[in-house]
């Protein structure tokens, strides 16, 4: 152990973790398990829940907080008290799908206002390569006065949360890090190496980083894109997708990737950024373009398809009514960010259907505020097509039974997710 890590480990130092969301609150309280923590997070109220031994994003238990030396706090002046700060505050895209740096850059300049000399900074937002360097860093030397890689040193080191995950969870993820020199490097080795057992890949710079944790998703999302295309075309020929992904998956070097809605603030997401750098230094990158396009089609597809099926039906899907159960991005958690089925929702609305949405783990107040969606406690009455949009552990137990008490003849099943049992329906589609 260095003099410099032993100076953390007996408090003399203090660590502080900016943005306490998803990537930022596990990673404070585990850090927290070993060293003084500060947590840092510009929404009062979120930081009160947190004082109170609640996560805002319902993903860690209240037992998660015990036994950690860790200050909650929306004041500026405590971030002054830290020597290494890492900044995880969340990055998207604007409205026309170019990167929104906003919350980090406005991070960056909560942190250079605590920073000191022999400061540390670390970042883990999801950003293209080069970020780090050209934005961030900047910020830190203007604000502060000081220099960067001489009066402080910085790394990146991108996070892994999984949300809703309860096996690949923070420290059994390997983890990438990186620094400006070796010295940085080695410290920063040294914190994160007390939390994280599943070991650290040292990457050769900081650019290599940040690209790294960028075609992660990206190379994901090229892939689901591929098998959302062939369940295009296997519709059309009336194949069954999954049969086709089953019956290919028997080969040794056959990956299995699922069609699917893309949604979420990763997968989605992260590809734009990649795609933001490479025209800014003047490549037009065709298969991550042609990825994404693919992608956000599918909930135009799927609607098609469900306004089809009630034509088939001779029913008028101007006064068809659509049970829409699931609206959070994934199964098994609250986030709403980015929900794909947001899109299929008003996709379904233009075709002038009537649509009725549930979800057991959605916040009905955020839905309203972030899509003006209203989500109902449970099904009203009888609906024409049930979709089953998202494959939350409370609908994949329920019973064909469960579903004839909300349909208006037969059970009409799309099961986005392909959770349920093809036999049990005699009107069944999946992606």
């Amino acid at each position: 152990m260095s003099k410099v890590l032993e100076s953390y480990y007996n408090k003399k130092k203090i660590i502080s973790v900016t943005g306490l969301g998803y990537v930022g609150l596990p990673l404070a309280l585990e850090f927290a398990k070993y060293f003084k923590v500060i947590g840092f997070d510009i929404n009062s109220s979120r930081i009160e829940l947190m004082k109170k031994k609640i996560d805002p994003s319902n993903e860690l238990d209240s037992n998660v907080f015990d036994g950690c030396d860790i200050l909650f706090t929306s004041d500026l002046e405590d971030l002054k008290k830290a020597h290494f700060h890492i900044v995880g505050v969340p990055t998207d895209i604007d409205e026309n799908k170019v990167p929104n740096l906003n919350p980090l850059l406005n991070a960056s300049r909560s942190v250079a206002l605590a920073l000191k000399k022999g400061d540390y900074v670390v970042f883990e937002s999801t950003v293209y390569p080069g970020c780090t360097e050209e934005d961030c860093i900047p910020i830190l030397e203007n604000i502060s006065g000081l220099k960067g890689g001489v009066d402080f040193k910085f790394g990146y080191s991108p996070e892994r949360i999984v949300p809703g995950d309860k096996v690949k969870t923070l420290t059994n993820i390997l983890k990438i890090v990186s620094g400006n020199d070796q010295e940085a490097l080695d410290l920063i080795s040294e914190i994160y190496g007390t939390i994280i057992k599943a070991g650290l890949h040292k990457a050769e710079s900081i650019k290599v980083a940040e690209a790294a944790k960028v075609i992660e998703n990206t190379q994901r999302d090229i892939n689901i894109s591929l098998m959302n295309e062939l369940a295009i075309i296997f519709d059309k020929m009336g194949i069954d997708t999954k049969s086709v992904i089953e019956a290919a998956g028997t080969k040794w070097n056959f990956h299995k990737y699922q069609p699917g809605l893309v949604g979420g603030h990763c997968i989605s997401v992260d590809p734009f950024y990649l795609m933001h750098k490479a025209r800014q230094i003047g490549i037009d990158p065709q298969v991550i373009a042609a990825g994404r396009r693919v992608n956000d089609f599918i909930p135009s597809f799927i609607a098609k398809r469900i306004v089809q099926a009630l034509i088939e039906k001779d029913k008028n899907p101007a006064k068809a009514k659509v049970l829409v159960m699931g609206i959070t991005f994934k199964e098994d958690v609250s986030d709403i960010r980015n929900s794909k089925v947001v899109d299929l929702i008003e996709e379904l609305l233009d075709y002038s259907i009537k649509v009725d949405v549930v979800d057991p783990h959605g916040c009905p107040n955020e839905i309203v505020n972030e899509y003006k969606i209203r989500i109902i406690d449970e099904p009203a009455g009888k609906y024409d097509i049930i979709v089953l949009a998202v494959g939350h552990q409370e609908y994949i137990k329920l019973m064909p039974e469960d579903f004839q008490k909300f349909s208006k003849d037969e059970v009409h099943m799309f099961d986005i997710k392909g959770v349920l049992e093809r036999a049990n329906f005699k009107n069944y589609w999946r992606l």
